[in-house]
């Protein structure tokens, strides 16, 4: 199969969802959904990893053209990875199919057609 696009999630503590939209936007996101959520962990993984899980977390989704995904997870494990306040983990997924969401330059050229 052939996926022209790619989901980008981002697991950041609470408050950390405008640094990762930031970063992302910075190579060619346009926008996320911001969904809270709730971590846990046990003892092991927070010594194994020496962090501390905070609890309240945001799960940002970022629906991206695939050329652009590996820059854009690059730039949000420089923002907000676990080394950094906001402990971040991302991580993408191909997406087979996308409605609702169009390429502005298409847009442009079609408004203009249809005058």
């Amino acid at each position: 199969m052939n996926f022209n696009h790619e989901v980008i999630f981002c697991i950041v503590n609470a408050g950390f969802s405008d640094a990762v939209m930031t970063a992302a936007k910075e190579f060619g996101a346009g926008g996320g959904t911001v969904i809270h959520g709730r971590g846990t962990a046990n003892s092991e993984a927070e010594k194994l990893y020496k962090i501390t899980v905070q609890p309240e977390k945001e799960i940002v989704m970022i629906l991206v053209k695939s050329e652009l995904k590996d820059d854009i997870l690059r730039a949000l494990y420089r923002s907000v990875g676990l080394n950094t306040p906001g402990q971040g983990i991302a991580f993408s997924m191909p997406v087979d199919a996308v409605v609702g969401i169009s390429d502005k330059k298409e847009e442009v050229k079609t408004e203009r057609t249809e005058e």
